[in-house]
């Protein structure tokens, strides 16, 4: 009986919400075996998350218009072989600059994946639960923050980095495989009329929603690309600590993920501020926190719940937002997080390049968060500005 309970579409679309998942997220805590595996520095290491960032961004309306006529199973499996390819020359790659290029190539799936992933989750389901339909499908990408990541992460210690993207490639091909039997095979879409829905994206309200998923992301990724040296550096951790560490996160990641999926349905607009403030102010107090490995353990758990509970009530603004376009709008606000993210990694690096020393990592992501509630705050006070009224 409880099989009938089951939503396989939307089991499948979180398979492959973890596959991604796990190749966005390892190389974070891989960064110092691949900084010594290609010999380069940890920041110009920390550049890989940058230039999947970007790859996300460019790709996610590329990809979203360029598969906008196939069936929604067909689309969804050619990005996840786009995937494959990449993560399989990734393994295969012998210098940092093809590594760099392959990260590129692996990350064209991701933004398109993530925006006709998160239009069809939001159909199988009543309007008044689409937030937590869409949290539902993001939950893959944050429970492979307490599997998946730690696990890459430690066969990149322990055996290799290329042993762990090639392990992420056959997590491809699985998802591949569930997709084709999850979703049915639907009809072919109608070609889009690409300017009308670019007009869309340039709605005051887009826009707002938009830059708040930067600001967002930018102060997440702050620490997170670099959370390997800093927990080395700030609190003594070994190798073993950083691998539990990450399952703290991803813990974190899921249970701000169900939260902010809940208060989304709630409020998008007071769900968005709450956690902003609280990750603000998580990141502001961490530099006295992170010294110890029990603070760091408890810091790191709050920190993840408040980071990625912003990511479902974000989502549906931008969705709301651009209604008339929710695919292409969809798969934007994606590389809109992901161009946070090359931000946050730069911006990272920028504060260890400067010898600003590893506390003030998480200071820069928690004056980028404030930087967000102050633009969430700004379009309350103009309300034209705002995606809906919830």
């Amino acid at each position: 009986m409880e099989n009938r309970n089951l939503n396989w579409p939307l089991l499948a679309l979180a398979v492959g919400a973890f596959a991604i998942g796990v190749t966005e997220f390892s190389p974070m805590g891989m960064l110092p075996v691949i900084a010594r595996g290609v010999d380069v520095s940890i920041p110009s290491a920390g550049m890989l998350v940058s230039a999947y960032a970007i790859g996300v961004m460019v790709g996610a309306p590329v990809m979203t218009l360029l598969f906008a006529r196939f069936g929604k199973r067909t689309a969804l499996m050619v990005l996840m072989a786009i995937f494959t390819l990449g993560n399989l020359m990734s393994a295969l790659s012998p210098d940092y600059w093809t590594l760099l290029a392959s990260r590129v190539v692996t990350s064209l799936n991701h933004g398109a994946f993530f925006g006709l992933g998160s239009v069809v989750a939001a159909s199988l389901v009543p309007k008044e639960k689409q937030a937590s339909a869409v949290a539902t499908m993001f939950m893959g990408l944050t429970i492979a923050n307490i599997g998946g990541v730690p696990v890459a992460t430690w066969i990149g210690q322990v055996t290799g980095w290329r042993e762990a993207f090639a392990g992420t490639a056959a997590l491809g091909l699985l998802t591949i495989a569930a997709l084709w039997l999850a979703l049915p095979p639907g009809a072919a879409g109608a070609r889009p009329e690409v300017a009308r829905e670019l007009r869309v994206l340039t709605r005051p309200p887009v826009l707002v929603a938009l830059a708040t998923t930067v600001l967002g992301a930018s102060a997440m990724f702050v620490l997170y690309t670099y959370v390997a040296p800093v927990l080395t550096t700030l609190a003594g951790a070994s190798d073993g600590f950083v691998t539990l560490a990450l399952v703290l996160i991803g813990l974190g990641f899921t249970f701000g993920n169900w939260l902010g999926g809940r208060m989304a349905d709630w409020s998008l607009e007071g769900a968005t501020a709450t956690f902003l403030a609280a990750l603000s102010l998580i990141m502001l107090v961490a530099p006295f926190t992170l010294g110890t490995l029990p603070g760091a353990a408890i810091t790191l758990f709050l920190w993840g719940a408040a980071a990625f509970a912003i990511v479902p009530p974000v989502q549906m603004r931008v969705m709301q937002a651009a209604a008339d376009a929710p695919g292409l709008a969809s798969s934007v606000n994606i590389g809109a997080f992901n161009l946070g993210n090359a931000i946050g990694a730069a911006l990272g690096g920028a504060v260890i390049a400067l010898d600003l020393g590893y506390s003030a990592v998480p200071v820069a992501g928690g004056l980028t968060a404030a930087a967000g509630l102050a633009l969430v705050w700004i379009s309350r006070r103009n309300p034209a500005g705002m995606p809906c009224k919830a």
